[in-house]
């Protein structure tokens, strides 16, 4: 299942672009890691944990960096409480795991994103998972669409198979390829139509996002079909 909470009425919506301010990298992990230590304990990290988890040795930035994503509507402040936060817009529940969704592909350790995506936790369980819109021919060549939501799960290049669909830093760009290996090198396919293949000499030199486990479309958004049979 996927979805986004809406928190003002407590029930699922779809995503739409710009739907959240962009939060920082700092922002985002702390976001991360609230989600992650309320589900493991049922309740809120102090401010003091926070800053020790990123090494802020300030109370000050830490309430600072909560109320900029209190601003952006990802959580609810109480000052009145010392761990009176309550987290807008994720789900929360036992079997699903939120991850980022981006509107183009990150660069490497970039992470500005949308919105989150509620996903089922034995697809989205790993650390660093995300979801990323697909563009008009990223992944043209396996029938995915512009604007569906593809799903990235972290791997390394000792992990991927032959034939596999990677994200990966090409020349300082993100990427979708197919993977396959040739010796200690790889070989790197490009999804889009007419799309060229890059050769490279040692794979492990790889800069690797992820691999693509799965993707998301969205049928009330494709519009009429061609049905007639070719």
């Amino acid at each position: 299942m996927l979805a986004r909470t809406d928190a003002a009425a407590g029930r699922e919506a779809p995503i739409r672009h710009q739907e959240v301010e962009a939060l920082t990298e700092i922002e985002r992990r702390i976001l991360d890691f609230m989600v992650q230590y309320l589900r493991a304990n049922t309740y809120q990290p102090s401010i003091r944990e926070i800053g020790h988890r990123f090494g802020i040795k300030s109370t000050k930035t830490v309430s600072e960096h909560l109320q900029a994503l209190a601003d952006k509507g990802c959580l609810e402040r109480d000052p009145s409480r010392s761990r009176g936060v309550k987290i807008l817009g994720v789900d929360l529940s036992a079997e699903t795991v939120a991850v980022p969704c981006f509107s183009s592909l990150p660069a490497h350790g970039a992470a500005d994103a949308e919105a989150f995506v509620s996903v089922d936790r034995q697809l989205g369980s790993r650390a660093g998972s995300f979801m990323v819109r697909a563009g008009a021919s990223d992944l043209a060549l396996l029938g995915v669409a512009e604007g569906d939501l593809v799903l990235v799960s972290p791997a390394s290049v000792d992990d991927v198979e032959d034939g596999a669909v990677i994200v990966v830093d090409v020349g300082g760009d993100s990427s979708f390829h197919r993977f396959s290996r040739q010796g200690a090198g790889a070989r790197l396919d490009t999804l889009q139509p007419g799309g060229g293949t890059t050769a490279v000499e040692d794979a492990s030199s790889l800069r690797l996002l992820g691999r693509v486990t799965g993707f998301y479309r969205r049928m009330d958004e494709v519009g009429s079909l061609n049905l007639t049979l070719h």
